[in-house]
């Protein structure tokens, strides 16, 4: 039986361009967030919690994707940075609540402008942002 090396082509893989989209778009957020002194990924877990104030750190994960072992140590600079608090619960030692403090509500107002930033540096139009959200979604809930 002869084998098809067709689909080991990185022209016909799906990863590819997933990967380097995603590379690509955090590289264009990096000069707004180097000016708030947060990477990327801080960056969405202070977003998740200028929404909800608080939150459990498995609800976070879940959230945004992240195990503990990356969500922790995370979690931990932040708060060394005064940003949030962490605190295990009375009732279960096992789960940890994240709230965000008063410096991280502040620099909320320093990153208000950044989503519209990002929308124009990217070459879809409304309809196709929207699209692309649908199906990266699609993707990522078939993952779970």
């Amino acid at each position: 039986m002869e084998k098809n090396y067709e689909a080991l082509k990185l022209e016909n893989q799906l990863c590819f361009p997933l990967y380097a989209a995603s590379r690509d778009v955090i590289k264009q957020y990096k000069p707004m967030l180097d000016k708030l002194e947060l990477t990327y990924t801080q960056y969405i877990v202070m977003m998740v919690l200028w929404e909800r104030q608080q939150i459990t750190t498995k609800e976070m994960g879940k959230m945004l994707h992240l195990d503990s072992g990356t969500l922790t140590p995370l979690l931990k600079k932040m708060e060394g940075k005064g940003l949030v608090s962490r605190k295990r619960s009375e009732f279960d030692e096992r789960n940890l609540t994240v709230t965000i403090t008063e410096k991280g509500m502040q620099l909320r107002d320093a990153a208000v402008e950044i989503p519209a930033q990002m929308v124009k540096c990217n070459a879809l139009d409304a309809e196709e942002s929207a699209t692309l959200y649908k199906l990266l979604y699609k993707i990522m809930d078939a993952a779970q």
